[in-house]
């Protein structure tokens, strides 16, 4: 593509790894495009978070197409990741070690199935504690790395598909499509509880963002191989 291509706007679906933030895949692709066609200035943004612990497809917009990040962001989101039953976390996930842990002896394979029924449709959830949400200005995990109390109020979200595709012990693999707003890792923790147990996400992948599907992603060191060659 032609520096003419970025300004006018591209979405670019990239296969986001692990341990990189949303921002800093968006930082790295907008410093090789300007490397690329020595330039100091290009619009890049994401259309949707992910957390650092979660891989998968990150939508990013150039140029024009930033004006419509907004439409990506309200599309129909598609996961795939494991829960960890019998133990939970204050994060959800593993950005925090194990602080509880409970019995799953009672647990059956198909408890575990029945149980996703509870959470199709429009549910209430409430967002982890640890996460990038604001309140009174602040992020809420800056609340929650600080041991202060913060009250979180609970908000609509809609879980379209809740699949179950393996387990085996206390690891449940999973499929979920769901809306805007869904944090997945609540979902995991909720999961957890509605068994009577505890539950964390051990890992997460997001694989289609409305008709966007990461099979078609390129990695960042794909997407920087394509770019122009920088010459001195």
């Amino acid at each position: 593509m032609t520096l003419e291509d970025y300004h006018a706007g591209q979405v670019l679906l990239i296969d986001k790894p692990l341990n990189w933030t949303s921002f800093q895949v968006v930082n790295k692709l907008r410093w090789e495009i300007k490397q690329a066609f020595k330039i100091k200035k290009i619009k890049v943004g994401h259309a949707g978070t992910l957390d650092p612990l979660a891989t998968g497809l990150l939508v990013i917009c150039t140029g024009k197409m930033t004006k419509q990040i907004n439409t990506f962001q309200g599309q129909i989101k598609e996961y795939t990741g494991t829960i960890v039953l019998g133990s939970t976390t204050p994060s959800f996930d593993l950005e925090t070690e194990i602080n509880k842990t409970f019995s799953t002896s009672h647990i059956t394979n198909d408890l575990i199935h029945q149980t996703t029924k509870q959470f199709i449709g429009e549910i209430d959830q409430f967002p982890p504690v640890f996460s990038a949400l604001k309140k009174d200005g602040k992020r809420l995990y800056e609340f929650a790395r600080a041991g202060e109390d913060v009250e979180i109020k609970s908000r609509k979200i809609t879980i379209n598909a809740f699949e179950i595709t393996n387990i085996k012990e206390n690891t449940v693999d999973f499929r979920v499509v769901c809306s805007k707003g869904t944090y997945i890792r609540s979902l995991a923790n909720d999961f957890g509880k509605a068994l009577n147990s505890g539950g964390h996400l051990s890992a997460l992948r997001r694989t289609k963002i409305g008709d966007f599907n990461v099979k078609n992603a390129l990695t960042i060191e794909s997407f920087i191989a394509a770019l122009p060659k920088k010459t001195e």
